[in-house]
């Protein structure tokens, strides 16, 4: 039975990591077209930069992911704390209220989006999609935080304030340090809920201000598209990697300072 587990754990690596893969490869072929292979090169890494288009998609992709995280990061946490000044039954329906938009179809999300903000009369562009991303990034960072805020000891914020501490103060002081790495771990998929997103951001964008997916999906059709977004796709899945294996680090040694302190 053991090399049957391994058989299906290889069939299902090789499944999620092959196109992974293949972007890669294909940003460094030389040639334009991606089924030629004619050499190798870094050409397309540097043209980057050199699509105009290209580059305004990442600039507005990263400028709005950056933004919406931050945000989102705030308002989830500040809402997470204000969850537990509310009686239980009270807090348990809200709860479930901020999972909705997580299991929500995305189209059923976007076409809500798309109708409030025509109502309400808010430009699309920037703001719309900026407002769009903090809004279903918010209900990842409450998930996220939450476990972690209903396991802290409010004895020692309780403490802090006995001797004197304010209110803003003991907060910061005592509680924000222990909620930091959920904090983090929220802002890091909220960060790449917004990179990834294509639907919503499709329904909420305005005329001359695309992110990433949206340039890619209007240039599929016609294959019109330059072979540097594969380059901008590796060197993406790059970083990742990167920031999950500092994470990683990050994590063991606490652990072992934790381990070395008991």
């Amino acid at each position: 039975m053991k090399w049957v587990f391994r058989s299906v754990l290889s069939l299902a690596y090789l499944v999620i990591y092959f196109p992974i893969v293949i972007i890669a490869f294909l940003s460094v072929n030389e040639s334009a077209r991606d089924y030629v292979f004619t050499g190798f090169s870094l050409k397309w890494y540097a043209a980057i930069t050199e699509e105009a288009a290209l580059l305004e998609a990442i600039i507005n992709t990263l400028t709005v992911a950056f933004l919406s995280t931050v945000i989102a990061t705030i308002l989830g946490t500040l809402f997470t704390v204000m969850l537990f000044q509310v009686k239980k039954r009270l807090r348990l329906r809200l709860l479930m209220l901020n999972n909705i938009p997580i299991v929500n179809p995305d189209i059923v999300t976007a076409f809500g989006l798309l109708s409030v903000m025509s109502v309400i009369g808010i430009r699309f562009g920037f703001p719309s999609m900026l407002l769009a991303h903090v809004f279903f990034s918010v209900p990842f960072v409450i998930l996220t935080v939450y476990p972690k805020y209903k396991t802290l000891e409010k004895e020692v914020y309780e403490a802090a304030l006995d001797l004197g501490a304010p209110p803003i103060l003991a907060w910061f002081k005592v509680v924000l340090p222990e909620l930091k790495g959920v904090m983090i771990a929220g802002a890091l998929i909220a960060f790449t809920m917004s990179i990834d997103d294509f639907v919503i951001s499709y329904f909420v964008y305005g005329s001359g201000y695309q992110n990433v997916s949206i340039w890619l999906y209007s240039r599929l059709g016609r294959r019109t598209f330059s072979p540097a977004i594969y380059a901008y796709n590796t060197l993406i899945m790059v970083v990742t990697a990167l920031v999950m294996v500092a994470i990683g680090l990050t994590i063991r040694k606490e652990k072992m300072h934790e381990k070395n302190m008991d």
